[in-house]
């Protein structure tokens, strides 16, 4: 497993970008920027890239690649990245990194592969393990999206997961695309204290909307669990894990 780095929340709540280095920094597009992009294409390309080998399990299969077996790292550098030209990773990167330019090369320092842009002579872009772990640690915290840790415990479980990802995916693959942010709005705008319309809530970052819906759900959640305990005739609250209804707590 890639370790990952830490995100500063605050900083993202603000509607910060996120700066790795001199070279790459993390945009923070609104949600009138995912809009305007296309939402479809949008998630496609955040969740490819922040996608592990329990992601690919059946695409890495078919490449001969065993998906247990391939690090966060290299499956970005030699699968992933050359799909994403700076036209499509603008929303997040600017005009200057392109990860479809660059070239896996071998550090002699780090003894590890890296990527390299090269910009000109004095220039040159370079990514290795930790910038990538810090790159998707932002991108991951930003769309509240969970790394997937799922291991088989023995070659048969492999296999198996392996089908089963293909038979969803032969499922879903003709289903109609339905919208992933419309509902959350709409729940948003609609919510007695949300401090949004229907028109400004598209100038908001993503993580401070995301955040939103979380947090509302969290409130909402524990008022209904207080409600019923105190009631005298619904749930023991002493039975609950004191996480429930700490609405002022860390979100999951």
């Amino acid at each position: 497993m890639d370790s990952a780095a830490f995100v500063d929340e605050l900083a993202l709540y603000r509607g910060n970008d996120i700066r790795i280095n001199e070279y790459i920094t993390v945009h923070q597009p609104t949600l009138k920027e995912i809009c305007e992009y296309g939402e479809r294409d949008y998630y496609n390309m955040i969740y490819t890239l922040c996608s592990v080998g329990a992601d690919l399990k059946w695409q890495l299969d078919e490449l001969g690649i065993d998906y247990t077996k391939v690090s966060d790292f290299q499956l970005f550098y030699s699968v992933l990245a050359k799909g994403f030209p700076k036209e499509k990773t603008g929303i997040l990167f600017g005009s200057v990194l392109d990860f479809s330019k660059m070239e896996p090369v071998f550090h002699t320092q780090l003894q590890e592969d890296v990527l390299i842009q090269v910009l000109d002579e004095k220039n040159i872009i370079q990514i290795d393990k930790y910038v990538y772990a810090s790159i998707v640690s932002v991108i991951r915290k930003m769309h509240r999206i969970k790394r997937n840790d799922e291991q088989p415990g023995n070659e048969a479980t492999r296999q198996i997961l392996i089908e089963d990802a293909r038979d969803e995916y032969e499922s879903k693959k003709n289903l109609p695309n339905k919208s992933y942010l419309f509902p959350l709005i709409s729940a948003m705008v609609n919510s007695e204290g949300f401090k949004h319309d229907e028109k400004t809530v598209f100038d908001m970052s993503l993580f401070a909307f995301m955040d939103s819906v979380a947090r509302t759900g969290r409130i909402k959640n524990a008022g209904l669990l207080l409600a019923s305990g105190y009631s005298g005739f619904g749930i023991d609250l002493k039975k609950i894990d004191k996480k429930e209804t700490d609405w002022l707590g860390e979100l999951d």
